[in-house]
């Protein structure tokens, strides 16, 4: 996307067109769509739509610096997983009892908030599937980071990240860690993801909640789909 051309209206449209992107750019696509929560899932939801594809959620937390909470110093995922930006920690000055304090307050947030998404239900099995998992941005790459591993870690096969926007030195790290990233735009101006929104709203719980189940309820009327099992995860063909 050429920002010349305006922002994102939110992040439905951001989804909408990364979705058409993806569509554009990987040949048939059969996996696993999974959205970082929470700003992540509802770009999510659209390029699941788009792509007639699964979604599922992947919690994750930004450990953000006490002193400036936006700025991220590293983040954690369900499954215990966790990644920290040691630039980041060297510059703030933050000494190892400040790092643990930090992570295990999001680790008390992100437990309960899997627990009230998933209501009871497992999460998508991805062992030998390939995944796009998705977020609404990337300022420092952290979550988008800690998400691959731990997707990685459950036996993903391959892992696409993808976002609507990015800055620049983020896209590149992540894209050391997945084995393709899409990003429809990284301005070299890059000030915070919400700059690039129209209207950049906070992302409740319940329409995570909302957006899980109408993709389920879309994907599972499709013949041979079960959520719980691994008959919706076929190949993703490698781009051309």
């Amino acid at each position: 996307m050429d920002m010349s051309q305006g922002r994102f209206r939110d992040r439905a449209d951001a989804g909408r067109r990364l979705g058409e992107r993806l569509a554009g750019t990987i040949r048939p696509i059969e996996g696993v769509v999974i959205g970082l929560a929470r700003g992540g899932v509802p770009v999510a939801a659209e390029v699941a739509a788009v792509l007639a594809l699964p979604l599922d959620v992947l919690t994750v937390r930004k450990l953000g610096v006490p002193a400036q909470p936006e700025l991220a110093f590293g983040a954690i995922a369900t499954g215990g997983y966790q990644v920290l930006n040691p630039d980041v920690v060297a510059g703030s000055r933050l000494a190892p009892v400040t790092i643990d304090e930090v992570r295990d307050e999001q680790a008390m947030i992100l437990a309960r908030r899997e627990h009230e998404y998933r209501a009871g239900m497992p999460p998508l099995d991805v062992a030998g599937a390939p995944v796009i998992l998705v977020d609404d941005g990337l300022a420092t790459g952290a979550t988008m980071s800690v998400a691959i591993d731990a997707v990685r870690g459950r036996g993903a096969a391959r892992i696409v990240a993808a976002v609507p926007v990015a800055a620049p030195d983020a896209c590149a790290r992540v894209a050391g860690r997945a084995d393709q990233m899409v990003c429809l735009a990284r301005p070299d101006a890059f000030y915070a993801v919400g700059a690039w929104y129209e209207a950049f709203v906070e992302v409740s719980d319940d329409e995570v909640r909302l957006a899980l189940r109408d993709a389920n309820a879309r994907v599972n009327g499709r013949p041979g789909h079960d959520r719980a099992g691994p008959a919706s995860h076929r190949p993703i063909s490698a781009p051309d």
